[in-house]
C-alpha cells in the first residue's frame, strides 16, 4: 500500500466534472488521502476511492411514471408488448426523381 503525501497526484471521481480525473492530495489522515483537489476544475472534495456516487432515483417519480404507462397501455407497462411489437418500416426517397 503506497504512502500518500500532500501534493501527490492520484485518480479520483470528481463531483464537478463527473469523471475520473487527476487529483492532488490536499489532506492525509492515517496515511490515507482525506481531501483531494481536481487538477482540471480545481474543486476540493472528499476522497471517493475512484467510485461515482449512486444515481439519484426519486421513487415518487418512478411510481408516477409507471402509473401513467399503465393507463396508456397496460401491456407495454409490463414490458411484454414493447419487446414483441414490430417497428414500422420507413419509406425512402429512392424511387423519386
Amino acid at each position: 500500500m503506497p504512502e500518500y503525501r500532500l501534493g501527490d497526484v492520484i485518480d479520483d471521481f470528481c463531483v464537478r466534472c463527473k469523471r475520473i480525473m487527476n487529483h492532488n492530495v490536499v489532506s492525509v489522515v492515517n496515511n490515507e488521502p482525506a481531501k483531494v483537489r481536481c487538477r482540471t476544475c480545481h474543486s476540493d472534495h472528499d476522497y471517493r476511492h475512484e467510485q461515482a456516487p449512486p444515481p439519484k432515483v426519486d421513487p415518487r417519480k418512478a411510481a408516477l411514471f409507471d402509473e401513467v404507462l399503465k393507463k396508456v397501455n397496460p401491456e407495454e407497462a409490463e414490458g411484454q408488448a414493447a419487446a414483441e411489437a414490430p417497428k414500422p418500416k420507413a419509406k425512402g426517397k429512392a424511387g423519386r426523381k
